[in-house]
């Protein structure tokens, strides 16, 4: 068994992208999702290692230094980040040639011989669900033989044979061991969850059909595989037990909610554990199966709204309507159960019109927390190939969804209305709802109850109004670039 590093680079300041983050780009405020995609395949591996960097505040010179000390290094990249994760890859070879690096992540698994071809650097390239991959790698076993696997042979990419998706979940050993060898919990900060957090999957796929969702499209699938009832609970039992300083546990599954009947057995389990949890759900479910999820210890959801204009739902296939958003949402302030919801500008086919109604809807629900993001058609998703199609790419370079420094710009236009409008309305949203007296007087009134919140959310505030003037900032830099571009590009 070879020595092996799995590795989530260090990368651009603020940015969480290359560890399994769902918004790969600069962040508001201090956010880090934990790398659950490369700690299950470390809890495969004996006498591996899991290296987050950029939580850990590990530059390159240090990963370099703990990389030097192993046979293999297995890289979670991105779209985002595959530039800078392949600078990495070459100077972990550079110090070391006979390294060997594989690259594994949703880009990987979508365009594994243009990954290959991104860096000589890249040995392998693990494809779809790639935990036993990297396991059989690690065993020396010879790369021709194992499934899922892209690879050079003579100059030539070689693709293996596809590796089937796991249905017993249950047979792959817990993360827990490998987040308290190797992480250190308190560096994970995530803004509507308790800290200290603990993420984990109870199960991978989604059912849904939400054509910019990334995971089910390019790893995961679409059917909702999980790990067992029981086993969840025996794996909660051990966390709270290995990690009693946790004050919320969150399930990460694309949703949760997708199989109620197994959700509400896995709540049944949690109840008397007397742990606080949370989770991702779509905004479809009824009064009474909120109620009975409080009741077994759920404080928040996560859930995607997307947008407040109907059309634009039914376009991203997202399969659940405005009015049973708002019967939902309605059903959790009753219960007490707290929302974090997401929205996206830019999904097809944006106007100014509709960039008001979604905010005028995000109004009206009245979360207690929300996320804008801009709409990011990544490579494998159907979004992405429906952006090419018509011609909605703003850039020529449709790959580059984020600069070199982390910059998220927007990737999408459509006609009347331009990316620089989209990018502008991200800020117009949040100013629009947070300053208004309700979201004022909730933040303060959780800061008045808790001193370590007080402290949080004062540098939260402060984070996320720099990140706005950087926004700004980075708009102009952006036109700077684009009108030297525009002028290098004229004939004479």
């Amino acid at each position: 068994m070879s020595r092996t590093l799995f590795l989530s680079p260090p990368s651009f300041d603020g940015f969480d992208g290359g560890a399994g983050s769902r918004y790969q780009a600069r962040r508001e405020v201090t956010s880090y999702w934990y790398p659950t995609w490369l700690a299950q395949p470390a809890a495969l591996v004996p006498g591996s290692r899991l290296l987050d960097c950029p939580p850990h505040n590990i530059g390159v010179a240090g990963c370099l230094k703990i990389a030097r000390d192993y046979e293999h290094v297995v890289i979670h990249t991105s779209t985002p980040s595959l530039r800078n994760d392949c600078r990495v890859a070459e100077a972990i070879k550079q110090q070391r040639p006979e390294t060997r690096i594989g690259f594994v992540g949703a880009h990987a698994a979508v365009l594994p011989a243009e990954t290959l071809q991104a860096s000589p650097a890249i040995d392998w390239v693990g494809r779809k669900e790639f935990d036993h991959t990297c396991r059989e790698v690690a065993e020396d076993r010879p790369l021709d033989q194992i499934a899922g696997l892209s690879y050079r042979r003579d100059g030539q990419v070689v693709h293996n044979r596809e590796r089937e998706l796991m249905t017993n979940l249950d047979e792959l050993p817990s993360v827990i061991d490998v987040y308290r060898r190797d992480l250190e919990i308190e560096r994970y900060f995530i803004g509507y969850l308790l800290h200290p957090y603990l993420s984990l999957y109870t199960g991978r796929g989604c059912p849904a059909q939400c054509t910019f969702c990334l995971w089910p499209q390019t790893i995961a699938g679409r059917k909702y595989r999980v790990r067992s009832a029981q086993v969840v609970a025996d794996e909660m039992a051990c966390a709270r037990q290995t990690f009693p300083q946790v004050r919320e546990f969150f399930f990460d599954d694309d949703t949760f909610t997708a199989n109620l009947t197994r959700a509400r057995e896995v709540a049944k389990r949690l109840g008397p554990l007397g742990l606080t949890w949370s989770c991702n759900s779509r905004a479809n479910l009824d009064e009474e199966t909120i109620r009975f999820f409080k009741d077994c210890g759920l404080r928040l959801f996560l859930v995607g709204y997307e947008s407040g204009n109907e059309q634009i739902l039914k376009n991203i296939k997202k399969g659940v309507t405005l009015d049973a958003m708002r019967r939902f949402t309605a059903a959790c302030h009753r219960a007490g159960v707290v929302i974090h919801g997401t929205f996206v500008l830019g999904l097809p086919i944006e106007t100014r019109e509709t960039i008001e109604e979604t905010i005028r809807f995000a109004q009206d629900l009245d979360l207690f927390s929300l996320q804008v993001s801009l709409a990011a058609p990544y490579p494998g998703t159907e979004l992405y190939e429906q952006a090419r199609a018509n011609g909605w790419f703003a850039k020529r370079d449709s790959a580059q969804i984020v600069h070199d420094d982390g910059f998220q710009d927007a990737a999408l236009e459509y006609p009347g209305l331009s990316k620089d409008e989209i990018f502008a309305a991200v800020e117009v949203f949040y100013r629009r709802y947070y300053l208004r007296p309700k979201p004022i007087l909730r933040i303060i009134g959780t800061m008045l109850e808790d001193k370590t919140v007080f402290v949080r959310r004062i540098r939260e505030g402060f984070e996320f109004f720099r990140a706005m003037a950087q926004r700004r900032e980075d708009l102009a830099a952006a036109h700077t670039r684009e009108t030297a571009d525009t002028s290098c590009s004229r004939p004479d």
